[in-house]
């Protein structure tokens, strides 16, 4: 038998050819590479923050295979940007392939060092082929320079908060004394919980921005206080920290706002919250003092509650919270609230909404050490609302939920409710009878609100909207907008327009 050897390596060769050897044949691209944008912005982020990841789709039209003869990043090396390039990353590739009428995906991805740019909007180029068939799509960002509060990190791992003398889990730290005057030069970034320590004050002065990363916040601790008052034209505003477009009303970006129990006199006005887990969580009640007053301020795409009271005290005026996937406003566990000219609108589409737009009870549950569940009962000292707007998708968006045994104190006067219990569910409910003028007066049951557009949270009243002259005379005498409404008031928290 002759040597088979040389047989098996003339096959083994063959198939290595075979597999390298491409099965079409390629034209150069000749400038004629179509794009899915000619320029690709990757929206505003802060120094040193990494982008989203953005898309770019190169079209070979033709009826011929083409090859782009080079991929690169004007200014090579030193940009700011990175590339990948059908699957391979790097800043300059060679010999890329489209197959007729197909495309390839380029991603691009950033960051930067705003103290290495010279400009604040920093650009380049994606360069394709070169000499005179070269073309290009721009790339440009805006890079924002920061002030960033974050917990310090060690062997043990992120610096968790002590409250009430014990160690949680939560990870954060208590701000400094240098740090509780936020100042509108630059926008803040917190990642953590950043606690203000018992008997001091943080002050936020009027437009500032506050940027909270994923499972962070803002805790107002036991005899501390928050003061943020902004203006109708410098609004101070708490978000999350992508500012990408597409991230603008996702919920539950970020945590919370925890008000705790012995913090007193904190107050909002002109602020704008969203798209939070927990818009405000305000424990702890004193009937003399608030805990909270928020006047002019705007909350909205919370994933659970907008606001959440636990046994508290708030005082609410010119108030609008949109959109919730619990509650828009929960008083729950009793307390004090007193609401004028709100406007609580939860038109909610991402999930089931189990609960009413405004929740008011007298009780929690929760499990003790015994793992036995227990239930507390406690005063609502009272809970008015006056010349409010309670509406939303449900056909119930307002409800009581009674346990005897303690005082349960309200009164509802000249709101506009959605309240259409079609079968019957609540019709043992004697906190719910609207004809009973103890507490109920004035009142207009599913009316028509005529919001502007509840899907981009626009809750201004229309000329159809049956709110209009029908609020009774009080102090809040201007609008959220500053409209004077001393004549001829609308209930909720806006003075209506033509849209």
């Amino acid at each position: 038998m002759k040597n088979p050897l040389p047989i098996i390596l003339a096959l083994i060769l063959s198939i290595i050819v075979m597999s390298c050897r491409k099965d079409f044949t390629t034209v150069p691209s000749y400038g004629k590479l179509q794009f899915s944008k000619d320029t690709v912005f990757l929206d505003t982020i802060f120094s040193n923050i990494g982008s989203a990841t953005y898309n770019l789709k190169v079209y070979n039209k033709s009826s011929k295979t083409i090859t782009i003869p080079e991929i690169k990043l004007e200014n090579g090396n030193t940009s700011n940007y990175r590339l990948n390039v059908d699957g391979l990353a790097g800043d300059n590739f060679n010999n890329i392939d489209i197959l007729a009428n197909d495309s390839i995906y380029i991603f691009i991805e950033t960051t930067i060092n705003v103290n290495t740019v010279t400009n604040p909007l920093y650009t380049d180029k994606i360069l394709f082929d070169n000499g005179e068939n070269q073309q290009d799509v721009d790339l440009v960002t805006l890079v924002q320079d920061a002030h960033f509060i974050f917990p310090s990190k060690n062997s043990s791992g992120i610096e968790t908060l002590i409250i009430n003398g014990k160690e949680t889990e939560i990870q954060g730290r208590f701000l400094t004394d240098e740090e509780l005057t936020f100042t509108n030069e630059k926008p803040y970034v917190i990642y953590g919980y950043a606690a203000v320590p018992s008997s001091k004050t943080l002050t936020i002065e009027a437009g500032v921005k506050i940027h909270f990363h994923n499972n962070s916040g803002l805790i107002i601790d036991k005899d501390a206080n928050l003061k943020a008052n902004g203006t109708l034209d410098k609004k101070i505003v708490f978000e999350g920290d992508r500012l990408e477009h597409q991230f603008s009303e996702i919920p539950g970006q970020w945590g919370a706002i925890w008000i705790r129990e012995g913090s007193f006199n904190n107050e909002l006005n002109y602020t704008q919250i969203k798209n939070g887990t927990v818009g405000l969580l305000v424990d702890g009640q004193d009937t003399s003092s608030p805990t909270l007053t928020i006047k002019n301020t705007e909350i909205y795409n919370s994933s659970n509650y907008g606001v959440l009271g636990r046994n508290t005290h708030i005082e609410g005026e010119n108030l609008v919270i949109g959109s919730a996937g619990q509650s828009a406003l929960a008083c729950t566990f009793g307390g004090k609230y007193n609401f004028t000219h709100a406007t609580f609108a939860n038109f909610w589409n991402s999930s089931i909404r189990q609960l009413p737009t405004v929740l008011i009870n007298n009780h929690i549950t929760y499990s003790n050490d015994n793992n036995q569940e227990v239930t507390e009962i406690n005063d609502l000292v009272n809970a008015n609302f006056i010349n409010c707007i309670i509406e939303g998708n449900n056909n119930v968006e307002f409800i009581l939920d009674r346990i005897d045994g303690t005082t349960f104190n309200y009164m509802v006067e000249s709101c506009l409710i959605k309240f259409d219990d079609f079968n019957n569910s609540f019709t043992d409910n004697n906190e719910l009878n609207f004809d009973d003028t103890s507490h109920y007066q004035n009142n207009i049951l599913n009316g028509e609100s005529d919001f502007k557009d509840v899907a981009k949270n626009e809750f201004i009243i229309g000329k159809n909207s049956d709110a209009i002259n029908k609020a009774q005379p009080s102090a809040v005498s201007e609008d959220i907008l500053g409209v004077d409404r001393s004549a001829s008031p609308d209930i909720g928290a806006y003075q209506h327009v033509s849209f």
